[in-house]
């Protein structure tokens, strides 16, 4: 049996669905989670207990800032592909424990860095974040635009990694891969996310806090088209190139970088409002939302929007599943998984 293809946050929303997209294609997977109590770990549990039935996975309970527990895993296993996904998230989060990101997203993207070069493994994938990009008013956003003002902390330590993952892959030669997620959702969603927690409160009469009148836009993508595209980005690593054109290592993109290193926009393209969503929601849980309109967050952005053209170029797969379609595939999973007629 080939080496196990190495996931970490395996217990987290995408980590689950991206490890069980490669079970289902015949691929051993060792899962890493530590289980931590950011939301209800029961909820990590039962993803882990859909993973269970797949004669290929494995899975270890460590935090990936521990080296120690990291190395002996990367020892014992040999894994020559790994899928960084574990993460502090959550953009709120960030203002009341920020410690949490600098352990789990710094010193955890670290220690996985360090794993990998040592054992000389032919491809990181790691997620970043559509958060990045900030107050980007150019759109869509493209990998090539600044992402140099995060105006979140959460936002700041994602940028950090594409830095750090760059670093290893110029010093090194480590192929890299980095992530930007746009706002993923879907069954076995988390529940810190504006979907999950719409729905709850529509389907049990609670008031929905709707922040700046609802007219925030945000690119939501089906989790399982994440899955999808990230397992096939797994299987095509940059090779380094020399790029001799100064004036192209000078416009600063990871295009222009001869190392081999990507980041790649992972959105649907196809921006909605808040207020658009909850009416969607509205409509498919039959019932009205009570709101209330807390004004506009700290660390909250306008819009998110991907361009995708990247995706599309490496890869031959753009996220196509509509919002209506995913949202009642959520809605119908949140109600069999709380028992909600």
């Amino acid at each position: 049996m080939p080496p196990p293809i190495l996931v970490t946050g395996a217990a987290g929303f995408i980590g689950m669905h991206v490890a069980r997209r490669l079970l289902e294609a015949g691929r051993p997977v060792l899962g890493i989670d530590n289980l931590n109590a950011y939301y209800d770990p029961a909820l990590k549990r039962a993803r882990l207990a859909a993973l269970a039935g797949f004669e290929g996975f494995a899975f270890h309970e460590a935090d990936v800032a521990d080296r120690a527990a990291i190395d002996a895993l990367f020892d014992r296993h040999a894994p020559e592909q790994v899928v960084h996904l574990a993460a502090q998230a959550g953009v709120r989060y960030a203002l009341e424990n920020p410690m949490a990101y600098a352990d789990s997203n710094l010193t955890g993207m670290t220690v996985v860095l360090e794993a990998c070069r040592r054992l000389g493994v032919r491809h990181l994938l790691f997620a970043s974040s559509s958060s990045v990009y900030g107050a980007n008013r150019q759109v869509p956003f493209g990998e090539r635009d600044a992402v140099d003002h995060p105006v979140s902390f959460y936002a700041a330590t994602k940028r950090a990694n594409e830095l750090m993952a760059h670093s290893y892959a110029h010093l090194f030669g480590l192929p890299v891969t980095g992530l930007r997620y746009f706002t993923v959702y879907g069954p076995w969603g988390r529940p810190d996310m504006a979907i999950w927690k719409f729905t709850d409160a529509l389907l049990r009469g609670r008031p929905i806090d709707v922040y700046a009148g609802g007219v925030l836009s945000r690119d939501f993508t089906y989790v399982e088209d994440a899955a999808e595209a990230t397992v096939r980005l797994l299987d095509a690593p940059r090779a380094a190139v020399r790029v001799t054109d100064p004036a192209l290592w000078n416009a600063g993109g990871p295009d222009t970088s001869w190392a081999p290193y990507e980041v790649v926009n992972l959105g649907r393209s196809d921006p909605v409002t808040v207020n658009q969503l909850l009416a969607l929601l509205e409509s498919i849980t039959g019932r009205r939302a009570q709101r209330r309109d807390p004004g506009m967050q700290p660390g909250d952005v306008e819009r998110t929007y991907s361009d995708t053209a990247k995706l599309a170029r490496l890869t031959g797969f753009t996220p196509r599943t509509p919002l209506e379609e995913g949202l009642h595939a959520f809605v119908q999973w949140f109600r069999a998984y709380h028992r909600i007629d």
